[in-house]
């Protein structure tokens, strides 16, 4: 069927696709959208899913404020057409404003905020600054108690924020513990994590993820073989979520069954299984390296996860420690900014 360039925009807008593999998409799945996303993810081609429908300000700053005493802390996103007015002394007064507003009065969510007499105080500012300013969203953390680890971190061009949350099992762990949470939010920072723990996936998300990653992987060995380089082993899970205690049995037989094969002696093989196993389950996790915090692989310490850092420093303060929340706030993320002449271009590559 014929497609057109509106529909290739669209797909090219929710999957970072390159156009014509778009253009292609929509062509076998006869212009439905949702196939057509779906036909590139399995192969591969789709990226991180955007809000397509999303026609926003896509610039601005995020705020954070942390209580003294680390027992509350708040991070706010708000947006802006141009990177100009978040340089503009108005707007980042409306920012810190915006900030302690939620800090102070925990709003349910935006448009709490704006149907208040804070609400039209922003409007009014919005209004002098003479561009469209919107409060995106905002996120608190605070803790039960004082065996809460609590702290935060803004990136150095403000455009990204980060608040971190552990339980500790005593009260000096938790004091001790801060720096390292303002650490971890640095890492946070850097490394996009999008949930907790693998734990937190849908497991129609990771399945749906899991075919496209195999297949990108496999594009990537096309290219390493191209170059004579090492292959990358190609998995057949993504999450620690699909490694069932069966799955783990049946890859621990079929390493011990290679072992045979090549005849090593029966007796070393418990040196080498475990290894094996790890590497195993190391190719078989690659979504949760990606996407959970506590599964990355922490940008301070290679050798450790997020997860494990944090247990190794609780454990020299003599204690324990655990992530238990985090909130992670990017100026524009999941935003498309629309381009004047995209169409344009859409339209005459199409022919």
């Amino acid at each position: 069927m014929a497609v057109t360039a509106a529909q290739v925009k669209e797909l090219r807008a929710a999957t970072d696709a390159p156009m014509m593999d778009c253009k292609k998409a929509l062509v076998e799945n006869d212009g439905d959208m949702a196939k057509a996303t779906e036909w590139l993810k399995e192969r591969g081609i789709a990226k991180a899913a955007k809000k397509a429908s999303e026609r926003v300000a896509a610039e601005g700053l995020v705020g954070l404020k942390i209580a003294d005493d680390f027992s509350k802390a708040t991070v706010v996103e708000i947006n802006s057409e141009t990177d100009f007015v978040a340089k503009n002394e108005g707007f980042q007064n409306l920012v810190l404003k915006t900030t302690e507003e939620v800090y102070s009065n925990n709003p349910a969510d935006v448009d709490t905020v704006m149907s208040t007499e804070f609400g039209r105080y922003f409007t009014e500012e919005t209004a002098k600054i003479g561009e469209k300013i919107e409060l995106r969203r905002f996120g608190t953390l605070e803790a039960e108690d004082d065996t809460i680890a609590m702290n935060g971190y803004v990136h150095s061009n403000n455009r990204i924020a980060v608040i971190v949350k552990a339980k500790c099992d005593s009260a000096k762990t938790a004091e001790g513990m801060r720096d390292v949470m303002k650490q971890v939010a640095m890492h946070a920072s850097a490394m996009k994590p999008q949930t907790l723990s693998f734990k937190d996936f849908d497991p129609a998300f990771v399945e749906s993820e899991t075919k496209g990653r195999i297949e990108a992987i496999k594009k990537e060995n096309e290219e390493l073989s191209r170059l004579g380089k090492t292959l990358k082993n190609v998995p057949t899970y993504v999450s620690m979520m699909q490694l069932t205690d069966e799955v783990i049995a049946q890859a621990e037989e079929d390493i011990k069954a290679t072992l045979k094969e090549q005849g090593k002696p029966e007796q070393i093989w418990d040196k080498i299984v475990p290894g094996s196993l790890a590497r195993f389950i190391d190719d078989n996790t690659t979504l949760d390296k990606e996407q959970a915090l506590l599964d990355q692989t922490y940008v301070l310490d290679d050798k450790k996860t997020v997860a494990e850092a944090v247990e190794a420093h609780a454990k020299a303060l003599g204690g324990t420690a655990e992530i238990v929340d985090f909130i992670r706030l990017e100026v524009g993320e999941g935003i498309e900014k629309a381009t004047d002449d995209f169409a344009a271009e859409v339209a005459a590559q199409m022919g």
